[in-house]
Order: structure tokens, then C-alpha cells, then sequence
């Protein structure tokens, strides 16, 4: 007997920016041709000279003009060296693209069509897994490079990732970011730089530094609006403390840097605590160089230069701007402003030559890494890449992958999911981005390979499929009733595609869900693409709805995998890498930077580290068509000794202990190991995200209440069992910051989490000058 069972699939799409790229030359630029005698005798074309040299060599060559039209992304050729026109800006923010409103790096014609795109970022987050965040940056910037031999690229630098913290659910570019924790993000930076840029995944093997592409971690820093309630991106202060800076906002840059080795920066428009990120001394150059031991480029984000005086009213004139972002430490301009005004700030006293020449240095440095200056590229490392190596069946069925193991199963009552393949007779797909392929990309996508659709892939599984709009619009203005109520009663399942303007689904998009709901014989199932958290209390709490998938925007082969896991070929395994809030979180104004709540004033706190109000759905949570246990089998130490170098009047309270008194050798010294078990209870085989967490007691001045320590995926047949194993370091893991920013240890009980299983840590002690962990 056919199953009668509808199935709603809403796709929300939220604002971001198709991206189309213009020409560029069809010969792969690159200076120091060997077959040109004016410029090979040149030591900057010289590679057996060191980077540095070679760099400082070219730059004293320069004209002052020449020198001024190198700091923008447009970077003029220098013809007479024989430097071609250079264009710092191209994006790979999952799959290589260009830019928009600009010249972009990176052309596709009827040469080059197109590249592979993965799902967007939010949705690859939920994999939880490192190993493959490395294999999709790693075919970026295969297939980067491969389009620069192709002649078709005039940049090699790209801008992404996107690190910043999805702070608020409302964020329209929340999307492009792997989730809320810091942690999860430090990870996914660390994994994307070193795939892109040629790395290896344990990092450290980059050739004499040279790079396969330039990663760009933007956008530095506490950036996470665009235009709300009046309040724009441009001229937002962001009120940031200490504590917040030090374990919210800033550990995926640091990351992104120190262990990922990325060779660019973006600095973002906002200020923070009243000074722009971009004319920010203390940040750039202070922290980012200094304490991070940066050695890249600082690119502004676009034209953010020219507000610090037009709109922010910080600077006091156009040479004013200049000189305080060129002090403060960037070094190239998305834009065209340091091009037009930096000769009259020089002309004014207000700029140095000195610090023109310390920026173009960073410029140079990288295009030297990237070989464009070593000769001919075809004769160099990745010349041999060619159009061969783009969208290869490789590369599309890692794009596939991906979206299998990133879409989250919400819910699943009496386990409805998957369906009969054998059973399932009709189906009825309703909504207006059905059968729509941008739909599935989400923003900074460039043109993907091929494409599969919702619509498409649901129709390899069942013939007899029928589909209708569902709203007259994408915004649900309107719906078209009758003839969506007649398919949800004469067919098996019913898919909708709609858009996202809040936490609640905009226009008559519920309304409809729970007509066709109740129009239906048999639970529906609703299939959500969206970017950020939507409140589907609504749907959650109906019995008429019996499934739930969240599939973000899942790239090229997004519509095939979402059919493979509704009729039960692939195994959902994806976890949610931000909270899902109740609709009455935008009462919270997203001004407020704060994380920690504040129970005198009734504020609730952000993420799950500290939200203490209810949740839809929780940071990690995900479902599977199998039940996975899990069992502590071995932590390595019940006791952590910390013999303190300092006074015992040094102790800043009673109950914490700074990491830097502990000293490195102690912190080495501390690490252990946790392994846990994992079996998979059910009949199908499934691969496993598996989180470690420690939980607190009590949050002591704002330490979170939970936060993720390690996480690791496990592919396990039907019954199948494996350990995992967790290195745990107590400097890193067990501290959080204080309110002066410091990482301290603090006392209390502390429990490793891993799904239902906790393992207690005693409360840490003080005995004399030493810390003890029972």
C-alpha cells in the first residue's frame, strides 16, 4: 500500500550578493619573464634572493606615483619594471568567485564557466569535521590557482573566510560564518587557511613559504551588522568589553594567524570603543603583528577608508584618513581614496615616504609568495594545474559530501524519515524556489558547475511529481490556496520555497505551512533552506508535522542530497553551529555587543555559552536515523598540579588563576587525553559528530556556562563501535577571560559533556602556591 504522507520544504534565502565576474586578460600575468632582458637582471627577480630583499629592492625602484597607485585593490602596472596591473580583491567563500561592483580578480567566460561551489559556510560548520573543511579549501585553491594559469585571473589573493562570531540571529551575513563559538570558528579558520594556501592539514609545510592562493580572514573586528533600526555597518561603534573582546571576538582572528598562517586581513568598517578597526593602532599593529606575529597584508574592507571622514567624522580631513589608517598598520585600500589623496597628506607632513614604503612591502611580500614574480607560472609550482583540474567529478562529489554530512535533522516523530522508496507513489512540491538553482548557493557565490535542484533530486526518487508556486511570490504575500490545497491532498508529499526577513517566516509562509498541514491525510515533513535561526516553534509543537530537515544553502548538489537523506540513502548526521532563539529574541537590540547576561537588568546573554533564556533549538543539537551512545572509557589525569611562579599576593581573587602565571612548560605539561566511546545503536550506517564540552557549576564573573572543547567525526556501520580520542589542554580549555581580558583557570566543579555522559572534574583547589584538579 503507498504511504500518503505531504511534505512542505520552505527554503528562506536570505540578502547576500550574487557575484559576477568582469574580463581580465587571457595570458596569466606575472613579472621577471626571463625572456625579457630589461627586467630579469633585476635582484627583485631573483628568487634565490630572500622574499624581503627582493621586496625592498622593487620598492626602492618606484616613483612616488608609482609607489601611491600600488595601495588600492586596483594596483596599476608599473610597465617600465615590467609590473602588470594587479587586482587584489576575488572571493572564495566556498567555491571561487569574484567580486562585485569592481573589477574582480577572477573571470569566467565560455573558457571557464564556472568552479565548484560548496555549500554555503553555515551549513558546512555543521559538519563538525576539520578534515574536510581542509579538502574543500584545498580544491579552492587548487581550482584558483588553476583558473590564474588559465589566464583568467589577474589576483590571486581572495577574501575569505569570513571569522567573525554569528553574534545575532538577525545578522544577514551570518551565513557566510561557521556559527557562534569561537572555538568551532578558530577551527574552521585554522583548516580553511591552510587548504587554500597549500598547506598541509598539520600545517608547517608550506615551501619556503610560497603560496597555492592568499587566504584573507575578515572581518576584523566585533563585525556583525549591516543596517538595523537606523544604525548602519559604516559608522557603528561597537561597545565591546575586555571579556567579551578576549573569548568572543577575537580567538578565530588570532587563530586564523597564529596556527593557520593566513597571509591577509580584512579589517572591518564599524569602530569598536570609539576608534574604526581600520585606523586602530593598538589593533593592527600592536596586536594583530605584534602579539600574533602577523606577517601578511591588511586589506580595508570596501571604501571604509573614505568614511572615517565623510561619515564616521573621526578623521578631520581626507589626509587626515590616510595617514591614520597607513599609521595605524593597513596597507591597501578596497577603494580608490588613498589613490587620490595620499600625495597631498604626503605634501601636508601629515605621510611619511616611510610609511608607504612599510605598506608596499607587505603588498610585494605576498605577490612574491604567490610566484608572481618568479617568471614564467607554467614552469613553476601549480603550473601544471589547467582547466582540467576545475569542476573535476572529484571536486562535485566533494561538494555533495559536504551537503550530505552538513543538513540537520530537527525532527523526526515516529521516525517518519526516511520514506519507502518502493511505497512513495506521488509527491507534490510546492513553492516558488523549488526548482530555482541560486537558491541553493547562498551569497558570494560564484557560477557552479551543474546544479540540482530540490525539485530536481525529489524526482529521481518519485515520477509522479507534481509542483506549484504554493505563494504567488517569494515574499508569501499572497498565497495561492485552491490549487495548493488540492495537490496536499492528492499526493504524497508537498515541498515550499519561500524567504526569510526575521525570526519568524515573513508574509503568509505559516499560514500556508499550516494549511497545507491540515489539508494533508498524513504528517508533512518540512524541509527548511535558510541561512540563520528561523522560530518554527509552530511547526515543532505540530503533530500534523512529523519531519523537520534544516539544510542552509547547500551548494550545487544541495537538491540531490536533501532527496538521499528523505528516502533514507544517506544518514543525517549535520549539528546546528548556532542557537535557535524564540521569536522574542529581537526585543534584544542588536546594538547591544554584550554576551554575558545580566540577571539584575533582566538580559539574557547571547549564544549558548551564555544565553539563559529558552531556545528553539540548542547550539549542536541534530537527530539521526540512528542512535549513537556514548561512554567515558579513559580520561588521562583526576589530578592537575599548577605550581604557581609567583606570590601568593599576585592571585588576582580567590578563585582564579591566570594562564600567563601557569607559564607554557606547566601548561605543556598538564595536557591529557580523553577517550570516549561511540556505538551506533541503529541499522543504518551513519557518520557521527561527536562534541566535547565542559560545563561549570556556576558561572563565576561571567564564565560560561558550557563551552566546546573538541569534536570529532566517526563514520560507524549498523552496530558498530570506536573510540575517539580528545587532547585536552586546561590552559586552553578549562580558562575563559576575565573581566580585564585575561584567560584565567577558575575553581568550581567542572564536567566533561559528551551527549547524555558527564564526567565530573572535582572543584580545582588552592594549596599554598599550587593549583590542584582532583
Amino acid at each position: 500500500m503507498a504511504l500518503k504522507i505531504t511534505m512542505i520544504c520552505s527554503i528562506i534565502l536570505l540578502h547576500g550578493m550574487l557575484l559576477k565576474a568582469q574580463s581580465a586578460n587571457k595570458l596569466p600575468p606575472f613579472s621577471c619573464d626571463s625572456a625579457v632582458a630589461s627586467t630579469k637582471s633585476y635582484p627583485f627577480c631573483n628568487s634565490d634572493l630572500p622574499i624581503h630583499e627582493r621586496a625592498r629592492d622593487l620598492i626602492s625602484r618606484l616613483s612616488l606615483d608609482e609607489k601611491i597607485s600600488q595601495l588600492v585593490n586596483k594596483a596599476s602596472a608599473v610597465p617600465r619594471l615590467g609590473i602588470p596591473y594587479y587586482q587584489w580583491w576575488s572571493e572564495s567563500l566556498h567555491g571561487v568567485a569574484g567580486s562585485t561592483s569592481a573589477d574582480s580578480g577572477v573571470t569566467f567566460d565560455e573558457t571557464i564557466k564556472s568552479a565548484t561551489s560548496f555549500p554555503q559556510v553555515i551549513l558546512t560548520a555543521s559538519t563538525f569535521d576539520e578534515n574536510l573543511w581542509y579538502r574543500i579549501a584545498k580544491v579552492m585553491g587548487k581550482e584558483a590557482r588553476a583558473i590564474y594559469n588559465e589566464g583568467h585571473a589577474v589576483g590571486m589573493t581572495f577574501w575569505s573566510p569570513n571569522v567573525n562570531i554569528f553574534r545575532d540571529p538577525r545578522w544577514g551575513r551570518g551565513q557566510e560564518t561557521p556559527g557562534e563559538d569561537p572555538f568551532l570558528t578558530s577551527k574552521y579558520a585554522v583548516s580553511f587557511v591552510r587548504g587554500i594556501q597549500g598547506d598541509s592539514f598539520e600545517g608547517g609545510d608550506l615551501r619556503d613559504g610560497h603560496l597555492q592562493a592568499s587566504a584573507c580572514c575578515k572581518h576584523l573586528t566585533a563585525y556583525d551588522l549591516e543596517s538595523w533600526n537606523g544604525n548602519s555597518r559604516f559608522t557603528f561603534d561597537a561597545l565591546v568589553t575586555k571579556q567579551d573582546m578576549s573569548d568572543t571576538f577575537q580567538p578565530s582572528f588570532k587563530s586564523c594567524v597564529k596556527d593557520g598562517r593566513a597571509s591577509g586581513v580584512m579589517c572591518a568598517y564599524n569602530s569598536v570603543n570609539g576608534v574604526p578597526n581600520c585606523a586602530d593602532y593598538d589593533l593592527l599593529t600592536k596586536t594583530v603583528r605584534g602579539e600574533w606575529g602577523f606577517q601578511g597584508y591588511i586589506a580595508s574592507d570596501d571604501h571604509a577608508v573614505p568614511h572615517l571622514y565623510e561619515m564616521q567624522k573621526y578623521s578631520k580631513s581626507h589626509e587626515d584618513a590616510v595617514a591614520d589608517v597607513l599609521k595605524a598598520g593597513m596597507d591597501v585600500e578596497c577603494g580608490d581614496y588613498l589613490a587620490n589623496h595620499t600625495k597631498s597628506a604626503i605634501q601636508m607632513g601629515k605621510v611619511s615616504e616611510f610609511d608607504i614604503d612599510r605598506a608596499l612591502h607587505n603588498l610585494f611580500t605576498v605577490r612574491m609568495r604567490l610566484g608572481l614574480f618568479n617568471g614564467n607560472p607554467s614552469q613553476l609550482p601549480y603550473g601544471n594545474l589547467s582547466r582540467n583540474d576545475i569542476c573535476t567529478s572529484e571536486h562535485q562529489d566533494l561538494a555533495l559530501e559536504v551537503a550530505r554530512d552538513g543538513i540537520v535533522l530537527l525532527k523526526n516523530d515516529a521516525n517518519l524519515l526516511p520514506l519507502s522508496k518502493s511505497q512513495t507513489k506521488s509527491l507534490a512540491v510546492i513553492g516558488p524556489n523549488s526548482n530555482v538553482s541560486e537558491t541553493l548557493l547562498g551569497s558570494y557565490a560564484g557560477p557552479p558547475c551543474k546544479t540540482i535542484t530540490p525539485l530536481q533530486g525529489l524526482m529521481n526518487y518519485v515520477k509522479k511529481t507534481e509542483f506549484h508556486q504554493g505563494c504567488e511570490t517569494v515574499n508569501c504575500t499572497s498565497i495561492a490556496s485552491r490549487e495548493t490545497m488540492r495537490l496536499a491532498r492528492s499526493v504524497d508529499y508537498v515541498r515550499e520555497d519561500l524567504d526569510r526577513e526575521d525570526l519568524v517566516l515573513p508574509g503568509q509562509q505559516q499560514s500556508l505551512i499550516m494549511s497545507v498541514a491540515k489539508a494533508a491525510k498524513n504528517p508533512v515533513i518540512l524541509v527548511l533552506l535558510c541561512g540563520g535561526p528561523v522560530d518554527i516553534s509552530f511547526a515543532k509543537n505540530n503533530p500534523k508535522i512529523g519531519g523537520i530537515l534544516w539544510a542552509g544553502y547547500p551548494g550545487e548538489a544541495g537538491g540531490r542530497a536533501i532527496a538521499e537523506i528523505i528516502f533514507g540513502d544517506v544518514n543525517p548526521g549535520g549539528r546546528l553551529p548556532m542557537t535557535w532563539y524564540p521569536k522574542d529574541f529581537i526585543k534584544i537590540p542588536m546594538t547591544d555587543m554584550r554576551m554575558r547576561s545580566d540577571p539584575l537588568s533582566g538580559y539574557l546573554g547571547r549564544t549558548y555559552r551564555f544565553y539563559q533564556g529558552e531556545k528553539v533549538y540548542e547550539f549542536g543539537y541534530g537527530l539521526s536515523y540512528s542512535n549513537y551512545s556514548y561512554k567515558f572509557v579513559y580520561v588521562g589525569k583526576t589530578n592537575l598540579d599548577f605550581k604557581r611562579l609567583s606570590t601568593p599576593k599576585r592571585l588576582k581573587s580567590s578563585y582564579e588563576i591566570s594562564v600567563s602565571d601557569i607559564g607554557f612548560e606547566k601548561c605543556e605539561n598538564a595536557k591529557f587525553s580523553v577517550i570516549v566511546s561511540v556505538e551506533n545503536e541503529g541499522e543504518m550506517a551513519g557518520k557521527n559528530s561527536v562534541l566535547l564540552f565542559i560545563r561549570r557549576d556556576e558561572a563565576v564573573k561571567g564564565s560560561p556556562m558550557k563551552q566546546l572543547v573538541g569534536f570529532q567525526t566517526v563514520k560507524l556501520n549498523a552496530k558498530q563501535k570506536a573510540n575517539v580520542e580528545f587532547k585536552i589542554n586546561p590552559c586552553e580549555h578549562f580558562s575563559s577571560a576575565s573581566e580585564n581580558g585575561t584567560l584565567v583557570i577558575q575553581s568550581g566543579a567542572h564536567h566533561l559533556i559528551v551527549g547524555d555522559q558527564e564526567y565530573p572534574i572535582l572543584p580545582a583547589q588552592i594549596f599554598g602556591n599550587s593549583w590542584h584538579f582532583f
